[in-house]
């Protein structure tokens, strides 16, 4: 009966944030403004596919640039002494202490024409380039503000790799690739799946950063919902439907990416 009282608090919050407001997005997606059903709002999407494509491509390339960055990252903490992982750990953390618009305000200073990065080119006769509003800019900016949440997973995991392992791997004659391969990858492969998904959910439905970054030109599929609840395509039917749709496919993504890892871990049982 304790129990059930505990966690009251938690059903309450979950029915009033979570479930009504999924019910609401699936009430407004499939019904008109006289409240029948309908389909044409999902089927409407279909006009919209090329910036579900590119949401979709530049999320992808941002979570493959964060694990390429952060994985040998993760791997330099863990095998820290503690001193150093507390240090590094807290310079990971730092940037994300601070508003996540001014982090991505800072990027717009750095890469416009007239920018810190323009000007120091200049110094060298070179440029200036451009650099902001463009897919390159929004990549980075994916990249510098969700790098942290591919990283703590992975550092996570990796602490609990116990280095016996490792010594036991180069015993038997297993060179540094192979252990890597065959040792570090599978036994982080959980920190792996964790990170990835918690840098491509959020990149693949962003808004500020395309818009801030990306000047309007690269319009993602959060620029697109976030203009028919409060642009001037207002039409909440039509971002409820958008809204569904991104759900599900985030939903099916995550599904085969713990499909793959739960096949992983079965391969090491065997």
């Amino acid at each position: 009966m304790k129990s059930k009282a505990v966690s009251l608090p938690y059903i309450i919050w979950m029915i009033a944030f979570t479930i009504i407001p999924l019910g609401m997005i699936v009430f407004f997606a499939f019904t008109t403004d006289n409240g029948n059903f309908t389909l044409d709002n999902i089927s409407q999407i279909g006009q919209y596919m090329s910036i579900f494509l590119l949401s979709f491509k530049l999320a992808i390339i941002a979570t493959v640039f964060c694990l390429l960055l952060g994985y040998p990252l993760a791997y330099l903490m863990s095998r820290a002494k503690p001193v150093s992982q507390r240090t590094m750990v807290m310079l990971l953390m730092l940037p994300m202490w601070m508003n996540f618009l001014l982090r991505t305000y800072a990027w717009m200073t750095i890469l416009e024409n007239n920018g810190l990065l323009n000007r120091f080119f200049g110094l060298f006769g070179l440029g200036p380039f451009k650099m902001i509003n463009t897919e390159g800019a929004v990549i980075l900016g994916m990249v510098y503000n969700y790098l942290p949440f591919m990283v703590l997973p992975l550092y996570t995991i990796m602490m609990k790799i116990d280095p016996s392992v490792i010594e036991a791997a180069q015993d038997l004659g297993a060179n540094a690739f192979h252990v890597f391969a065959r040792v570090i990858v599978p036994l982080s492969l959980p920190g792996i799946i964790s990170g990835i998904t918690m840098v491509f959910v959020p990149s693949v439905s962003t808004f500020i950063i395309s818009k801030m970054l990306g000047g309007g030109s690269n319009m993602l599929i959060g620029d697109l919902i976030q203009e028919q609840f409060i642009g001037g395509s207002y039409n909440p039917r039509l971002g409820s439907a958008m809204s569904l749709i991104l759900m599900v496919v985030i939903l099916i993504v995550m599904g085969v990416v713990n499909r793959l890892d739960d096949e992983d871990k079965e391969g090491l049982l065997v």
